[in-house]
């Protein structure tokens, strides 16, 4: 009975996650802190079940290039990134249950602009407002500096009511990013590897973002 509660609450706040914004999810949990660690244990508990966790390819990605890279780990839930690499890892996310993690919503962080080397997404784009997000991190990182991104793979499946894949890249690139690489290898989420452009547009021109399923889970 407690399982099945707990799985009900997860269900309720992860889809409250996906169909506000930013600031309205770090509002909600600044007045209810005790419900962040039961979204998080319900996320964990639903990764038991994934073959494969889009984290430790990011993990294994940043191991290999330079542990001089500093990193944005933007919803970094656990801060299991930070705790796997040698790296600098700024771990931002809507609740600071552990000292490193700094609370603050991802469309307004107090990281310095141009001061990132690595801006990492793992299954983090749940906004409304997804785009801030993104525009934050082109904030923050250094030009020629990485955008990494790993999403469920349902949310940009259009057969299944998902937003488009190039159309979301697409936007991504004209706020400011050329793309570097991508993997639909694997069936539970896929990986973009994107870089944030030398020079910046100085016209920000109205951009098309297209709106990415809600990641919604279904009662086991």
């Amino acid at each position: 009975m407690k399982a099945r509660l707990s799985g009900g609450h997860f269900r309720m706040l992860n889809e409250k996650l996906y169909t506000c914004s930013g600031d309205e999810a770090l509002n909600y949990f600044k007045e209810n802190p005790e419900l962040f660690n039961v979204y998080h244990a319900g996320y964990q508990e639903q990764m038991l079940h994934w073959p494969e966790q889009p984290v430790n390819i990011i993990t294994k990605w940043l191991k290999d290039h330079s542990p001089s890279l500093v990193v944005a780990d933007f919803g970094c839930g656990d801060a299991r990134l930070a705790r796997s690499v040698k790296n600098k890892v700024w771990s931002l996310d809507l609740v600071a249950n552990d000292p490193s993690v700094i609370a603050c919503d991802m469309s307004n962080t107090p990281l310095e602009s141009s001061s990132v080397d690595v801006a990492v997404f793992c299954l983090s784009l749940m906004g409304t407002n997804y785009s801030s997000f993104l525009r934050e991190a082109l904030r923050v990182l250094k030009p020629r500096g990485w955008l990494l991104i790993a999403e469920v793979k349902s949310r940009l499946d259009p057969n299944t009511g998902g937003g488009d894949p190039n159309k979301f890249l697409k936007a991504i690139c004209e706020l400011g990013f050329t793309m570097e690489s991508k993997d639909f290898s694997n069936k539970m989420f896929v990986l973009f590897y994107l870089k944030k452009k030398e020079k910046q547009n100085s016209v920000n021109k109205d951009i098309n973002w297209p709106e990415l399923k809600p990641c919604i889970y279904k009662r086991r």
